[in-house]
């Protein structure tokens, strides 16, 4: 048996690079704000608010490392901040809780979020077996409509004022003509997208078009007057109500937000215009052209979470670009002006992410073991079908009392587990295999306390009771790919499975090659290609086992380093170098 080293006709190229976090601009230090002005009103677009208000004021030094935090300005006890980095070709938005990471959003050129796009598309299939269609719009995969996302119905939506676009819809097909006999092949349709492209599946889209403001949401073909469920006082929503009668446009419904309580009545109006506006102009432009075709984008990332998510619960956003600084502050100043005062430009040099402790816990988030603060860990792997979450008590210090040291590492991991299900962006089905408890109160405590932990989340969530087998099942909207799918690619080595063949599975896979080849012909010698690893292992801890092989048949038997396979592949060729993998592998 032979060793020989082959120099592959091509080299492993590693890639090379080295990422520059943008440095904060100008001489001085600490951050840069604009001073706020008088509440005012206008336009999700814009372009009705004043320009009043007061100059850019240069905040003192701040010192290295972690960046100072006051007293919450916001509502609420908890300090609540979005930190952005802008880098040109990537904008990165964070979003912290008394300084830890819950939540972590990234957009490139190349993997642009359209979410809440709306697009022109021509259906390609019909599928009556499970009431869908597919539709062409332009991208890569097809689009998916379900028969209950087709036509407008009150009775079919959640009406969420939250939702973005489409919101959910609950399945009613008794009440529903079936979807072959409202569209057919070939047909075009304005539809908006609701979930982005998730693995194999392509964006899940809606005809039931809806357009968020700030402080209302629009809703076209339909009559409906809504109010945040989270607006509470009776005689708010009573007035909210009486401001959205006076200002909807005829065959449009409208639902108030969260955010507008207390607005005055000029900002519903204001807001409400510049919405109809969008829709008639999605219209237009539509009836000029043929499908597939992108009609309306809605906003950037950054832009688009200051509409939905920055509100008075929020102490601060803080930006490292002037240039992004600049077109954030104006479009704040635009919607919240009271809000401006907390936009802050940050100069350090060092990178933003790094002066709040960030990147750290992004890293963190690559993998699946999840260490705990008091000792143990969750294990979160993830499936086609469903995401897994083991909790282990590891190095957990408790009480003696194992029950209790149980039910406090429990607790800990109901806490934990929100936060990770935030930040890592997953959802679809979860199931949570907490320790073992023997009480039945301190099961339900638990589930109360994983229950209290999502309602800090922005996707819908629901838990289900303890099964009987003590697990807990749960549900998260899934409208992005996962965080991971930025950061990661299947691997090139395993498949994805996370595995590879041990070396003894190897030598086996390769003395039955030897075998057949023997059994099957005449050949003198037998080359075997490996990658250079498992040539050691072959040629070491398997040299007598393939020597008998050889001894056997009367076959020399050379095995070969190929830097070029992966340590799963074998690849075998005849005395003549000509390839014979596919009828002996």
């Amino acid at each position: 048996m032979a060793r020989n080293v082959e120099a592959p006709a091509k080299e492993s190229r590693r890639e090379r690079g080295s990422s520059k976090e943008q440095r904060g601009k100008g001489e001085g230090g600490g951050r840069r704000r604009r001073g706020g002005r008088g509440r005012g009103s206008g336009g999700s677009g814009g372009g009705s608010g004043s320009s009043g208000g007061g100059g850019r004021r240069r905040g003192g030094r701040r010192p290295s490392g972690s960046p100072e935090r006051r007293q919450p300005a916001g509502a609420g006890d908890t300090y609540r901040e979005i930190v952005v980095n802008a880098e040109g070709w990537q904008t990165r938005v964070a979003t912290l809780e008394d300084g830890q990471l819950v939540e972590y959003m990234i957009e490139r050129p190349d993997q642009r979020r359209i979410v809440g796009d709306v697009f022109k598309g021509k259906v390609t299939a019909i599928l009556p077996g499970i009431q869908a269609a597919f539709l062409d719009i332009g991208l890569e995969k097809g689009a998916f409509l379900h028969v209950s996302d087709l036509s407008a119905d009150l009775d079919s939506l959640d009406l969420d004022d939250e939702e973005n676009g489409g919101g959910s819809r609950n399945r009613e097909p008794s009440k529903r003509l079936p979807i072959e006999d409202q569209i057919k092949k070939g047909d075009e349709l304005l539809v908006q997208v609701m979930k982005e492209p998730i693995g194999t599946k392509g964006p899940r889209v809606t005809a039931q078009v809806t357009l968020p403001g700030r402080f209302v949401v629009l809703m076209p073909g339909m009559d409906h007057i809504g109010v945040s469920r989270k607006i509470e006082e009776r005689s708010e929503r009573s007035r909210l109500r009486d401001i959205i009668k006076k200002h909807r446009p005829e065959g449009c419904g409208v639902i108030t937000r969260t955010v507008g309580s207390g607005e005055p009545e000029e900002a519903f109006a204001n807001d409400i215009r510049y919405l109809h506006q969008t829709w008639e102009k999605i219209q237009r432009d539509s009836a000029k052209v043929s499908a597939p075709a992108l009609i309306h984008q809605d906003m950037t990332l950054t832009t688009g979470l200051i509409r939905d998510v920055f509100s008075d619960d929020f102490d601060r956003l803080i930006v490292d670009d002037s240039e992004e600084y600049d077109r954030i502050l104006e479009y704040v100043e635009s919607i919240s002006p009271d809000l401006a005062d907390r936009i802050e430009l940050y100069e350090d040099e060092i990178p933003i992410f790094d002066a709040f402790d960030i990147e750290p816990e992004l890293e963190k988030t690559l993998h699946r073991k999840v260490w705990m603060k008091k000792g143990g860990y969750l294990c979160i792997d993830q499936a086609e079908a469903l995401i897994a979450i083991d909790i282990n008590t590891g190095r957990f210090k408790g009480k003696s009392d194992q029950e209790e040291t149980i039910l406090r590492c429990n607790l800990e991991a109901a806490k934990e587990i929100p936060r990770q299900l935030r930040l890592r962006d997953i959802g679809g089905l979860v199931v949570i295999d907490f320790i073992d408890m023997a009480s039945e109160e301190n099961r339900s405590a638990v589930l109360e306390e994983l229950r209290r932990n999502l309602k800090r989340d922005r996707a819908r969530t629901k838990t289900f009771p303890v099964s009987e087998l003590g697990l807990v099942e749960m549900t998260r909207q899934r409208v992005r790919p996962a965080m991971s799918s930025y950061y990661s690619v299947e691997c090139p080595e395993c498949g994805g499975a996370g595995q590879v063949l041990s070396e003894q599975t190897l030598l086996a896979k390769v003395e039955r090659i030897v075998r057949r080849v023997g059994r099957s012909s005449l050949m003198p010698r037998l080359e075997v290609r490996v990658h250079p690893k498992r040539a050691d292992f072959l040629l070491e801890e398997g040299f007598d086992r393939i020597a008998q092989l050889e001894n056997r048949f009367d076959l020399a038997v050379d095995i070969r380093e190929d830097r070029e396979l992966h340590h799963d592949d074998v690849r075998v060729f005849d005395d003549r170098g000509k390839e014979i993998t596919a009828r002996f592998g």
